[in-house]
């Protein structure tokens, strides 16, 4: 078989002096002591590296982001309000002694917390009373009256403030009364809470994952560990190098989402390669020549694969979504780390270990290739019967695709959390006998001058329960106004009410009033992350068919991969949605899951696209497109497979993590791979081939040119 490009051909060329220099026996231990100097003066120089805090929700040009700013300037913007919801544990209205325990409780608080308490206020059916306990804490940072409250940068304090209060309320317990700490800061410290420990839970159970399932793989007690080390070493740099990145450019990212990417990516590029390398131990005695020959044809899928989700992440640095525009660049880092390690640091240890590494299944020279006759039959029925084959799958994913139908996008405040916490049971509490909008008052800036017409404005609002003045700046110059809506964080009816409430106050220009709060950063959230969808979706369909146009030198092939990619993609997403409403009672996606969602199963599914078709480029070179691609998948179609089962397990790891949002983006991610592995890969791209046949390469000419040319030699 003739191969022609930078990684291919058999031993001249670059292609050619990077696998020897890789895989000889000097040129390998030359390449590994290279890597680990390399790596070891990475940590080094990076080992001090941090990433900024912050987790804004809201485009940092919203509205609500100005009114943040402002709000920051008020005198005792340092202070946030935390509220105690006192009821009688046993149910039934406060007594008059409830009600004295309570008053007396405020000035002890007080004390304690070096701000006036104030309260009890109590409720209009007498069940519930609430004292407002102000906390030291970094004030309107970035969304701290939101449920997503920004735990990295301000958690320290705030969480030590809110932990300090508990502590303080049970040293003064009122006997009959159950009394819980809610509000923006109080669930600011409980999401920092419940993510203590959880980074490292999420790499164990993600190191687990793929050790178990490359056991299962290589069946070998040995060979595991080499790709497993090598992917955990890219893992640990990554973190370094996105930390120091982030620092230099502040941007805003979920580390575990990154660690979750390099590890999958990581292991399906070792996976490849190793497959490949089995695959030439058959054919040769010489394990170097082996593993030089599988590098340069494993390389160019994996390079091209890499760089289609690479490209495919830089696009997200057109979000406008901090979290979303951070995550893109850092984690593109990031998998450019992991091909690094795996195409420069993985064959050296190889070659070094040499072909007793596959203990006790070593592949030798004149044995029968280990071809699963499950791929062969059913690339060869597949490629025989492609229209109904088509068909079939088709409606596989269409009965998915149902799933988008009743799918809403955006979780309310109590929403976004998967594990029990007491602010949000505080909030339960106290929506039951209060006005719901009382743990997330809208706030308002404004010229003071027209505070009064304001204030007078957003009190005919339908839903608002009450407005006021609540300070002014040193100067005198601007007024905050705090509005009391009725309705639940995050609800419906709640950003409604932030809308009109916007409508009415922007109505009196000489106001330049700024509408911000946690409701309004939600609105401006959620039109942020809509927004990111429209504009960047288009980009990464873009990248995905120029990066196939380059290297399968196809027009016909692209399109179809990427239609196909998307269908896959919007089945999966119905799919996911559908299993959150259903098994875990989750009747909303979270804003960033659509975009996040698509991004990987586009990106990642062209991966294993990428993996399939090159590899039946280069067999119709001598055996035409259809029974190209029945040998395609005849000896891909194991490790293709495999490669999926890791990366949608994962994946499924994010469901560790505390944050509703991550765990719907696993689950749907999950379920994508497995449909785009095992129906996609195995039956649409297969059937797509055995329909059209050459005309797939056109204007190319792909197997037919190529034939040609072999023949003519």
């Amino acid at each position: 078989m003739t191969q022609t490009g930078m990684f291919t051909g058999p031993s001249r060329g670059l292609a050619g002096k990077l696998s020897r220099g890789l895989t000889s026996r000097r040129g390998a231990r030359i390449s590994l002591i290279a890597v680990l100097v390399g790596v070891l003066a990475l940590f080094g120089l990076l080992s001090g590296a941090e990433a900024p805090g912050g987790n804004a929700q809201a485009p940092a040009t919203s509205e609500s982001m100005r009114a943040s700013e402002l709000l920051a300037i008020f005198e005792g913007a340092d202070v946030q309000p935390v509220l105690v919801v006192a009821t009688r544990t046993a149910g039934g209205p406060l007594t008059q002694a409830d009600q004295a325990a309570l008053q007396a409780l405020a000035p002890q608080l007080t004390q304690l917390s070096d701000n006036e308490a104030t309260g009890p206020m109590l409720s209009d059916d007498g069940e519930a009373g609430v004292l407002v306990v102000p906390v030291n804490a970094p004030a309107h940072s970035t969304n701290t009256d939101s449920a997503t409250a920004d735990s990295a940068s301000d958690a320290p304090t705030t969480a030590d403030a809110v932990a300090q209060l508990r502590a303080d309320l049970g040293e003064h317990e009122v006997p009959g009364l159950t009394m819980q700490v809610t509000g923006g800061p109080a669930f600011g410290a409980d999401v920092a809470a419940a993510f203590d420990g959880a980074d490292f839970t999420l790499l164990f159970v993600t190191i687990l994952i793929v050790a178990i399932l490359l056991i299962a793989t290589y069946r070998s007690p040995v060979l595991w560990l080499v790709p497993l080390t090598v992917v955990a070493l890219s893992d640990w740099l990554a973190s370094l190098a996105t930390a120091a990145l982030g620092s230099a450019l502040e941007l805003q990212f979920d580390a575990g989402i990154i660690s979750v990417l390099v590890f999958g990516a990581g292991t399906n590029y070792a996976l490849l390669l190793i497959s490949r390398y089995r695959e030439e131990l058959l054919l040769t005695d010489d394990h170097r020549r082996a593993l030089a020959a599988a590098w340069r044809g494993s390389a160019p899928a994996i390079v091209a694969s890499n760089v289609t989700v690479v490209l495919s992440l830089a696009t997200l640095a057109f979000a406008v979504i901090p979290g979303t525009r951070g995550l893109g660049l850092s984690a593109a880092l990031g998998l450019v780390i992991a091909l690094g390690m795996v195409l420069f640091a993985l064959p050296p240890v190889l070659a070094i270990c040499g072909r007793r590494v596959f203990w006790p299944f070593v592949p030798r020279p004149g044995q029968a290739p280990k071809r699963a006759g499950l791929w062969q039959r059913t690339a060869s029925f597949v490629v025989r019967t492609p229209g109904r084959s088509i068909i079939a799958a088709g409606l596989l994913l269409a009965v998915m695709m149902t799933g988008l139908a009743g799918t809403t996008v955006g979780l309310t405040q109590l929403d976004k959390f998967r594990v029990p916490a007491e602010s949000a049971a505080g909030l339960e509490t106290l929506s039951q006998h209060f006005p719901a909008g009382e743990a997330q008052p809208t706030l308002i800036v404004t010229q003071s001058a027209q505070a009064g017409d304001v204030v007078a404005a957003v009190r005919d609002i339908d839903g608002v329960v009450r407005a006021h003045p609540a300070g002014e700046t040193k100067n005198g110059e601007l007024t905050k106004i705090m509005v009391t809506g009725e309705y639940a964080p995050g609800s419906p009816a709640a950003l409604d009410q932030v809308t009109q409430i916007r409508a009415a106050v922007h109505a009196i220009p000489a106001a330049e009033a700024l509408v911000g709060g946690g409701g309004a950063t939600d609105l401006d959230a959620r039109a942020g992350n809509e927004r990111d969808l429209l504009v960047i979706a288009p980009l990464i369909l873009l990248v995905s068919f120029v990066v196939l146009l380059v290297l399968l030198r196809s027009l016909v092939a692209p399109v179809l991969l990427l239609i196909t990619n998307v269908a896959s993609a919007a089945a999966a997403i119905g799919a996911g949605a559908w299993l959150s409403r259903t098994l875990m009672g989750q009747h909303a996606l979270d804003a960033q899951v659509p975009l996040l969602a698509f991004l990987f199963l586009v990106a990642l599914g062209i991966d294993y696209s990428i993996f399939l078709v090159h590899r039946a480029r280069d067999e119709a070179v001598a055996h035409g497109t259809r029974d190209g691609m029945v040998r395609a998948v005849t000896h891909t179609g194991g490790v293709i497979t495999s490669a999926g089962i890791v990366l949608a397990a994962v994946f499924a790891a994010l469901g560790v993590l505390p944050l509703v949002v991550l765990g719907q983006l696993g689950l749907i991610v999950g379920v994508g791979v497995i449909v785009d592995t095992l129906v996609v890969r195995t039956v649409i791209v297969p059937a797509l081939f055995g329909l059209l046949g050459d005309r797939i390469w056109w204007p190319g000419g792909g197997a037919r040119r190529a034939n040609d040319a072999a023949a003519s030699h």
